[in-house]
């Protein structure tokens, strides 16, 4: 694609039901990367003419969500703009406004079809090998017809009429496309009880906040012709000034098995991945991979680096699969990116906002001196939270793993225990190096074993799990006082038959 002429004018527009989709943030990265590629505006609007599914929940979500993955918006809630308000619930007179101009104009038409006659037509269409959309029953009424259905007390939606012709255009991401001559039909702008449907809303909008470039996904090609006929009337009418906006259709998010990613599927929201610890480094790194790439050799970049190389031209047509795999494995890589402080931070925070942990001084320099003990180990902050909990934990919420407690703090590795209570309850210089020289005389040495065995029943004792920071480091940060009082604890758990 060649670079644009006018000030590029891109929209994310989600409306705001559940938790916010991974497809969803990764148009909402596209979008913002084509911005600010070429130095454009990125406009965040919010559909919520649905009243029935919208909630303040979700759309506070999808606020918190793009802040998080770090997409800032030039115009939109909170920030404001010239084509404002930014949420459709607010723009309602406007819309029933275009449509009654629509009407006067001739370019849409009351429709008082039932939907049980709908549905009987479509199954005759069927039946006779016809295509099943609408036939146009109420196209061409008169007005003693129509004024017929309105002494019935039928009620009435507005439809759009469909102009005559095939729709061709070319499409940013898939090259030339094309709609045959009445494939689609006359659709519903207006539900009967006045309320707008996105089918009117989002043209509209579009015209209004003078969209250049529309950049959405695979699922909503089919519904581009549409929008293209209600542009021109719009621009007959002289509510669209300037161009049609061009548009890119971005390729599904598949998920295992080849299945398009549902919201059902627990990997598909983006909560999860800031529940888990994912950094947004490391999520936007992975969402700019499902389609597009820096190059070919080179799978991690920032985000600056990808907004300065943005080309839609570039985005793959074919469906992109979500790894979570190597979605992880990506966001481990940036983890270890993270200098020593930063990582501290970056942990501190999760474990405040996502584990409900308000650390005292201790705590935060229990942090500062174990987190250098576990980011080469880690893939997630949350793996890192669950790895020093037993460093942070009160004592009297400690708690070990019963199934690692049923493998290695058995009646055998009793003595294993006790030799280890008794080296360490003599050790006057809690050190690291000290405590690995007095475990390795009285276990390794001293009962002739292997340091897995000899280790392993200490390590679930001391952090509850069989998976830990290293043992001695951990030994010296947790102090001599609570390593022997969880010893001790361990002891009699071993001793049990």
């Amino acid at each position: 694609m060649t670079s644009p002429t006018a000030p590029v004018r891109v929209r994310f527009c989600p409306s705001p039901t559940g938790n916010p989709h991974v497809g969803m943030a990764r148009t909402a990265l596209f979008n913002w990367a084509f911005a600010r590629r070429h130095g454009g505006t990125f406009v965040f609007r919010i559909e919520d003419t649905d009243a029935q599914r919208d909630s303040e929940e979700s759309y506070l979500q999808l606020l918190a969500s793009l802040r998080w993955l770090g997409l800032d918006w030039d115009e939109g809630p909170e920030v404001g703009g010239p084509f404002g308000p930014y949420r459709q619930s607010e723009r309602l007179d406007r819309y029933a406004a275009v449509a009654s101009q629509l009407l006067d104009a001739a370019r849409a038409y009351r429709c008082y079809c039932s939907s049980d006659e709908l549905e009987v037509r479509r199954e005759a269409a069927r039946a006779a090998g016809r295509a099943p959309g609408y036939d146009g029953h109420c196209r061409e009424l008169t007005d003693q017809q129509a004024n017929a259905f309105v002494a019935e007390g039928r009620p009435s939606v507005v439809r759009f009429r469909m102009p005559d012709g095939a729709f061709t255009w070319t499409d940013l991401v898939r090259g030339d496309v094309t709609f045959p001559a009445g494939e689609v039909g006359d659709y519903v702008l207006v539900r009967a009880n006045g309320d707008p449907l996105y089918t009117l809303v989002n043209p509209v909008d579009d015209a209004l906040m003078q969209i250049t470039h529309v950049l959405r996904g695979e699922d909503l090609l089919s519904s581009t012709p549409r929008q293209l006929a209600l542009w021109g009337a719009l621009g007959e009418l002289g509510i669209a000034e300037g161009p049609l906006p061009e548009f890119g259709h971005l390729p599904y998010v598949m998920g295992e098995g080849n299945k398009k990613l549902s919201k059902r599927d627990p990997e598909s929201s983006l909560l999860f991945y800031v529940e888990q610890g994912y950094l947004p480094e490391g999520m936007t790194n992975y969402l700019a991979l499902l389609g597009w790439s820096l190059s070919e050799d080179q799978d991690r970049f920032s985000l600056q680096e990808m907004a300065d190389a943005f080309d839609i031209s570039r985005v793959n047509a074919s469906p992109a699969r979500f790894d979570l795999k190597k979605c992880t494995a990506l966001n481990a890589d940036w983890i270890r990116l993270l200098d020593g402080p930063e990582f501290v931070a970056r942990l501190g925070v999760f474990l405040r906002e996502q584990r409900g942990m308000h650390l005292d001084a201790d705590g935060v320099d229990t942090v500062r001196v174990a987190a250098a003990l576990v980011q080469e180990r880690v893939e997630t902050l949350g793996q890192a939270a669950d790895m020093l909990h037993f460093l942070l934990v009160e004592e009297a919420d400690f708690a070990v793993d019963p199934a690692d407690a049923a493998k290695l703090l058995t009646v055998d590795n009793h003595p294993v225990l006790e030799a280890a209570t008794g080296a360490l309850g003599e050790l006057e210089n809690w050190s690291t190096e000290a405590i690995e020289a007095s475990l390795r005389a009285a276990l390794i040495d001293g009962l002739d074993l292997k340091p897995r065995v000899a280790f392993g029943p200490v390590r679930v004792a001391i952090s509850g799990r069989r998976v830990s920071p290293p043992l001695f480091e951990s030994l010296e940060i947790l102090g001599k006082e609570r390593s022997l009082a969880r010893l001790e604890s361990a002891v009699q758990i071993a001793s049990l038959p």
